[in-house]
């Protein structure tokens, strides 16, 4: 597929780095493998997601994951990480490499989206060859053939300490002290790939661009992590939700969050604070082609509140955000909910919607931001706050303006889409900051 890349946009780009050390340098671990054709059975079961790997390339073009992988200066990691893992002899030292090479990968992307690392072809701000990279690792460990015995159970326990390590869901410490005020995000991979398989996530961009930024308000330091959650209601079913953003919830942490946001891509030219969240999943296809209407369901091993409620209002300092003058685009709090009345859910006909707030006794069918994935990581991360007792955490949901993709179906990036997408993503990383200070 042809990279076109404006002259602006080059002057964003970073300097391809050699060959060798493609791009996740890191701590020099010595293992021998065999070569990786060795330990891989191809034919063997993948998710629908990492089956888009193998997207056919359209005619005149390269085939899109491989070509993102490239031109971020991801490859060396992905051919790098399939070459050890056919050396591993145990279960716990695929756990410890696991972790490493997953830890790695997300330090690696978010220092390239700073412009703390100089690699690949293509400007910082894109978040896509850190989202094919982590799928070919884990289409990798799905087909793996150890050569030792792996059961389902573990080998799915090993998917989870790559995914953790590698999303960023294992590193949100924070430095302790009376003196740091502490805001935990999360933004999202790219997702309806089927429809448009160049998609850009613009919310998990800005999460690459916030984690570990640090600055002053007054004699305070405020400090932000970020973490990038998956587009699947399984992952959502299996806690990643919780397990984010709960340890910074706890009574007894003593690296409790100030405050927590979840941040999505939304509407067209618009940053929307959502000012409710509803419990009810709409069902839509995820990554993995999957959804089921239903309520949201219970967190294993996690506290919630009983009976759950419908709606959760937001409680972040929205007036300030709003008042910080952010541009592009304008800002504001969306007050729209959906609900049956009556008992009549899930009637399709019976569904109203306004923005006069939940009605006495209804029940949700959506949230301001609709009843999908963004709908949920605002209800779950917030259902948890409440039913930790964290009613002093501001908590809330930003949907941030969507992206349009160049015209020319074999440009992956052209000058007119990353500026637009970094001005969303500046705007974004600056409200999160307004966010902050009003909390400090």
């Amino acid at each position: 597929m042809a990279l076109i890349i404006s002259q602006a946009v080059r002057m964003l780009a970073v300097t391809a780095v050699g060959a060798s050390l493609a791009v996740v340098p890191g701590t020099a671990v010595a293992r021998t493998a065999p070569p990786a054709a060795q330990c891989y059975d191809r034919s063997a079961p993948t998710t629908y997601e990492e089956g888009r790997i193998e997207t056919p390339a359209l005619p005149g073009g390269d085939r899109v994951p491989y070509k993102l992988v490239e031109v971020g200066g991801f490859t060396g990691f992905v051919e790098r990480f399939s070459r050890e893992l056919c050396g591993v002899r145990s279960a716990k030292e695929a756990d410890g490499l696991l972790s490493e090479r997953g830890a790695e990968l997300w330090r690696t992307a978010v220092e390239r989206a700073q412009g703390k690392r100089w690699m690949g072809s293509i400007e910082r701000y894109d978040d896509r060859p850190v989202y094919w990279s982590r799928l070919m690792a884990t289409r990798d460990l799905r087909q793996w053939t150890p050569r030792f015995p792996l059961s389902a159970g573990a080998r799915a326990s090993l998917v989870k300490t790559f995914e953790y390590a590698s999303r960023g869901i294992s590193s949100t410490d924070y430095p302790r002290g009376v003196k740091v005020t502490r805001v935990l995000v999360s933004g999202f991979d790219p997702y309806q790939l089927n429809g448009e398989i160049r998609r850009s996530n613009p919310s998990g961009a800005s999460a690459l661009q916030l984690d570990g930024q640090a600055y002053r308000v007054g004699d305070r330091e405020v400090r932000i992590q970020a973490v990038m959650l998956p587009v699947t209601w399984s992952g959502f079913n299996a806690g990643y939700v919780e397990d984010a953003f709960g340890p910074h919830l706890t009574r007894t942490s003593k690296e409790r969050a100030d405050l927590i946001m979840t941040i999505s891509q939304g509407g067209r030219a618009v940053m929307n604070i959502e000012q409710w969240a509803g419990a009810w999943r709409g069902g839509s296809p995820d990554n993995n082609n999957e959804g089921t209407p239903g309520l949201i369901p219970p967190a294993t091993g996690w506290p919630q509140p009983d009976p759950g409620p419908e709606f959760i209002q937001t409680t972040l300092p929205y007036q300030k955000m709003i008042a910080a003058g952010t541009t592009p685009w304008p800002v504001a709090l969306n007050p729209r909910v959906c609900e049956w009345t009556g008992g009549t859910r899930p009637d399709p006909a019976k569904v109203s919607c306004h923005e006069n707030g939940p009605s006495a006794g209804a029940q949700a069918q959506a949230g301001g931001g609709g009843n999908y994935l963004s709908n949920e990581s605002m209800y779950r991360s917030n259902r948890l706050r409440l039913a930790l007792g964290a009613t002093d955490v501001p908590g809330g949901h930003l949907h941030i303006s969507s992206l349009v993709y160049p015209q020319d179906r074999l440009a992956i990036i052209d000058g007119a889409f990353a500026s637009d997408r970094a001005q969303t993503i500046e705007q974004t990383v600056a409200l999160v900051k307004a966010a902050g200070a009003a909390v400090s």
